[in-house]
């Protein structure tokens, strides 16, 4: 795809999100009055094609940048099954799960928040991160359980950090799964446990265990060959 190409391409709302992102650090940065980062907000919300978001961000730093640098739109390659992919922006698919007397799931394919909030009173959860996409590159769930229990599963490669407090009750941290993986995201877990209890640990796809199986299976069958034809 060219340069030329990209200003013609229809926004999506990730990208819109993102010039507002770099827009809300102007005003906290002193960069924006109010006057203006509204208009500025209210102008990417509306605009359809990168040629309109573009202009949006031309005077401002982007992600802190020492040096003006507008947003970029160029679409770089992604990597076959690299977390870049997966790291998506916008505002995620639920924000947050209840669980009274009940049990919630969140689980398969969905986009966690930034913040996702879960409860459960008599009751219990399922958070399932092992086939899901992230709106950030840091997400917080945050967990109360009170009588209550929830599961967080995340999948290997990714930076866990587990925050919560548990009063009768505790928060399990997940085993070592050894140095995060490159560009993986970072899943911070807090919250409360009352009588109740939110445990983490990393589990991979069931695709992936699969997998595994199969190539188990297929190297037990094969030193069984090469037994069988070394003892010929």
């Amino acid at each position: 795809m060219t340069d030329d190409a990209v200003p013609e391409l229809r926004a999506s709302d990730a990208d819109r999100e993102r010039v507002a992102e770099v827009l809300r650090d102007a005003l906290a940065e002193g960069r924006l009055d109010m006057e203006e980062f509204e208009e500025r907000l209210e102008a990417t919300y509306k605009a359809r094609t990168y040629a309109e978001l573009t202009p949006i961000t031309r005077d401002l730093p982007a992600g802190g940048a020492v040096a003006p640098a507008p947003v970029s739109f160029t679409k770089e390659p992604v990597e076959s099954g690299s977390w870049a992919g997966r790291i998506v922006g916008g505002e995620g698919s639920s924000t947050g799960a209840v669980a009274v007397m009940s049990g919630f799931q969140r689980k398969g394919r969905w986009t966690v928040p930034k913040k996702f909030t879960a409860f459960a009173f008599w009751g219990g959860g399922e958070i399932d991160l092992r086939e899901a996409d992230f709106a950030d590159r840091e997400v917080h769930i945050n967990c109360v359980a009170i009588m209550g229990g929830m599961q967080v599963i995340v999948p290997p490669g990714v930076e866990v950090v587990v925050r919560g407090i548990g009063v009768m009750g505790g928060f399990e941290h997940p085993r070592d799964g050894g140095p995060a993986e490159p560009g993986a995201p970072r899943v911070v877990i807090g919250g409360f446990a009352f009588w109740g209890g939110v445990g983490v640990e990393r589990k991979v796809t069931r695709a992936e265990q699969k997998r595994l199986k199969e190539q188990r299976r297929q190297e037990r069958l094969e030193r069984r060959e090469r037994r069988r034809l070394g003892g010929s």
